[in-house]
């Protein structure tokens, strides 16, 4: 499938009724277009009962709108899915029927498809997601155990933020009960007990904001946040004092997902109390781009999707499109037997800094550490973003010793020293070879028998070797806490 090719997703839930459309790679889709309608189809519905007349009528002559921009941008693939209230609706199969009528090509999910879905959601933006997925919806709450970028046991319960809000309605602790029975024949739940709870949804999503805002969490990029289960309690009850009004005031907490959020804070709060997980983590992928993980094949699912996106993103930009991956390469050896995890990061940071010459130079650090840590990636969490920035701040010029202090908020003290001798080794790099691919090969570096670090240069390039060099080079090797060295 070609990169740019653009592909189609109809969401249509009990809350809201949602296109996407995809482009970018498909192990790292981004989405080009995001239009939402709160069409409110699971809105008084009981099991059996009927849709709402004038919800059913709001949402095809939206689906009609979707029908008509789908036909303008020729995606190269469509899929419709309705969820919850459809499959609750005694008359769900016309409204069907009557979305067919608009040319949209509509299916029926189960709640073992949803919650599959959800799942695969979870593990194409955070492949080592071991844990609990909870999706919450409008109409139903999806629980799906994942583990080994596989989706292991589902259920889905009628917990959506529309039915909870009833639930609680009907007084104190009428949801935990609720909630307790229906986890009652959920014995794998044990499994996971311990482990992270994975949250799905833009009602969850939207209760990260405000959970970030509280805690002056310094970035605002919701993929990978996370916080300790013990703040679900606080949450609730901070959200409850706040009311609607002051938390639609919030960046990114729209006025619709603010009435909503007691009834959220509640179901997370109870849920956390029921599976006792180690900690709470945000996906910002779910149900849709789970639609879309399904659909590859294994070598797709396996590449790392942080990479793909970044090289995607810069492809336009490298100069040389060799050179990223020979900075890498070269760098290996100043960095001999580096995990895989870390080694990714120093990847991306390659690429990244690939792009360098493409700035404006007073403008190269900012825009590196930017790129690094709002880009728009998956596969990487606050603090990979922070190594990242790191990295391409001191290899594109900044000052070593004096990080931007936002980096310090989302790293550690040893995380930042190892990217910052990444970004020391970049610096020489550049110096040595000029962005140059080749060049780089001809002067390896690596690691001595007694230690130290070899810079090894060809008599024929030894007016590579400059003052600038030998100082990047002594500065690489005390950052390694190592010799420098420059042999023929």
């Amino acid at each position: 499938m070609s990169s740019t090719a653009r592909q189609a997703i109809v969401d249509i839930g009990s809350n809201s009724i949602r296109l996407v459309v995809f482009g970018g790679p498909p192990r790292a889709p981004s989405t080009l277009f995001n239009e939402k309608l709160m069409a409110g189809l699971g809105r008084g519905l009981t099991a059996g009962g009927r849709l709402d007349p004038e919800a059913v009528a709001l949402a095809l002559r939206g689906l009609a709108r979707f029908a008509a921009l789908l036909r303008l941008m020729e995606p190269i693939s469509v899929q419709v899915v309705a969820t919850a209230a459809v499959r609750a609706a005694m008359d769900g199969g016309e409204f069907l029927e009557a979305v067919r009528a608009l040319g949209l090509p509509a299916e029926l999910l189960s709640g073992d498809d949803e919650a599959k879905a959800a799942g695969y959601g979870v593990i194409a933006s955070i492949p080592e997601a071991r844990g609990l997925v909870a999706d919450m919806g409008g109409g139903s709450l999806e629980l799906v155990r994942v583990e080994g970028g596989k989706v292991h046991q589902c259920v889905s319960l009628p917990f959506g933020v529309i039915p909870v809000g009833t639930i609680r309605a009907g007084g104190r602790g009428m949801l935990r009960r609720a909630m307790r029975k229906a986890l009652k024949d959920a014995g794998w739940l044990k499994v996971v007990a311990g482990q992270p709870l994975y949250l799905v949804g833009g009602g969850w999503r939207a209760l990260a904001r405000v959970h970030m805002q509280r805690t002056g969490w310094p970035l605002a990029v919701l993929g990978h946040y996370h916080f300790a289960t013990d703040d679900t309690r606080w949450l609730k009850a901070d959200v409850r004092e706040a009311g609607p009004a002051r938390l639609a005031a919030l960046p990114g907490v729209s006025t619709t997902r603010a009435a909503q959020l007691a009834d959220g804070s509640a179901l997370l709060a109870t849920l956390a109390g029921e599976v006792r997980p180690s900690q709470i983590v945000i996906s910002t992928f779910g149900l849709r781009e789970g639609l879309l993980y399904q659909k590859l094949g294994a070598k797709a699912r396996a590449a790392d999707p942080l990479i793909e996106g970044v090289r995607h993103a810069v492809g336009g930009q490298i100069q040389d499109s060799a050179y990223p991956e020979a900075l890498l390469r070269w760098g290996d050896g100043a960095f001999p037997g580096e995990p895989e995890p870390l080694r990714r990061l120093r990847h991306a940071a390659c690429l990244i800094a690939g792009t360098g010459w493409a700035s404006n130079p007073d403008f190269r650090v900012v825009e590196g550490e930017d790129m690094a840590l709002h880009g728009n990636w998956i596969g990487v969490d606050a603090a990979g973003r922070a190594m990242i920035a790191m990295a391409l701040h001191v290899g594109l010029g900044g000052d070593p010793d004096a990080p931007p202090p936002i980096l310090l908020q989302l790293a550690g003290r040893d995380e930042l020293a190892r990217a910052r001798a990444w970004g020391l080794a970049l610096r020489l790099a550049q110096r040595l070879g000029g962005g140059a691919p080749q060049a780089l090969a001809e002067v390896p570096i690596g690691i001595a028998a007694d230690g130290g670090l070899v810079l090894t240069v060809p008599r024929a390039d030894r007016a590579l070797i400059d003052p600038a060099c030998e100082r990047r080079l002594t500065r690489l090797a005390l950052a390694l806490d190592r010799q420098a060295q420059i042999e023929s």
